[in-house]
């Protein structure tokens, strides 16, 4: 029996009209307009269309937005020296720092910059050191691991007592999904590129989640029967039939394995349209602490 689908491009878009209803009622009732401003060094093709998506997303809701733009080359100074300005700008709530940024940059001092106040990437070395920490709450969860939890539970899928392995150990997405499944009590294994036998560790998994950044890797018989899968990965292969000439897949191999699993995201339409729904989530947040109503 073929796995059950989890829509999240249909949960983005609920959660994004919650929001713009939230932002309507923050309008009336304080005058206050939720601002986001993505900065963006350079000129990544991939980065650029993100940046347009999210502004695209903040206009349809209601949300300001700005992107500062900084060219290739500029210097760790420049740009530090935009993220102080937003810092202190009473319009601005939140403040994203497109990543990759250009090698010669630092990114980590970059990130440790911003605000935490405004920190809605959830990116600080503050607020991941909580989110890392027993009894503990960060300011703001990293928008796609908080966008992975979110399709969980709206998905009606338990995660307390569940055994959950998490494929890739990145600073964006593996370790704090980790963290925020162990948050909830979930058992958690964290595989990378030299664990021994991987697909009998990912076997184990009641809720796997896959963000390798490699093709189509997660086969039929790497999948428990029943397990939830969740397929972070979003990769370019060559497609001429493709008005671009190629098309995006994810890292799991969505064919085989939905006839093995109980439920699974699509790639496009999963994991990606929440990163942004959550995106605006904690850009409101920060607004409605700015407005007292939250602490």
């Amino acid at each position: 029996m073929a796995a059950k689908l989890i829509d999240g491009t249909a949960i983005a878009e609920a959660i994004q009209a919650e929001i713009a209803a939230e932002i309507v009622q923050l309008k009336a009732q304080y005058g206050l307009t939720p601002g986001l401003a993505t900065v963006l060094v350079g000129n990544n093709h991939a980065s650029q269309t993100y940046v347009r998506m999210k502004q695209r997303r903040c206009k349809k809701i209601g949300l300001h937005s700005i992107a500062p733009t900084l060219p290739a080359d500029a210097t760790q100074t420049q740009v530090e020296a935009v993220i102080h300005e937003l810092n202190v700008d009473p319009a601005i709530h939140g403040i994203l720092v497109q990543l990759p940024l250009p090698g010669h940059l630092d990114e980590e001092k970059i990130l440790s910059q911003v605000s935490l106040a405004k920190d809605i990437d959830g990116f600080h070395p503050i607020n991941i050191g909580k989110l890392a920490m027993k009894h503990r709450i960060p300011s703001f969860e990293p928008c796609t691991p908080a966008g992975i939890i979110e399709l969980l539970d709206r998905t009606g899928i338990e995660i307390e007592g569940k055994e959950a392995v998490v494929l890739g150990r990145s600073n964006i997405v593996g370790l704090p999904v980790s963290m925020l499944l162990l948050k909830r009590n979930a058992t958690v294994t964290i595989c990378h590129s030299q664990t021994q036998n991987l697909p009998a560790v990912t076997r184990r998994a009641d809720i796997l989640i896959a963000a390798v950044g490699r093709t189509e890797m997660v086969k039929a018989d790497w999948v428990k029967p029943g397990a939830v899968v969740i397929d972070v990965g979003s990769n370019s292969v060559d497609d001429p039939t493709a008005k671009r000439g190629y098309r995006l897949v994810g890292d799991v191999d969505f064919k085989a394995v939905k006839e093995v699993a109980g439920w699974i995201t699509p790639s496009p339409g999963g994991v990606g349209p929440m990163t942004i729904a959550m995106l605006l989530k904690n850009t409101l947040l920060s607004a409605k602490r700015t407005a007292g109503i939250l602490q």
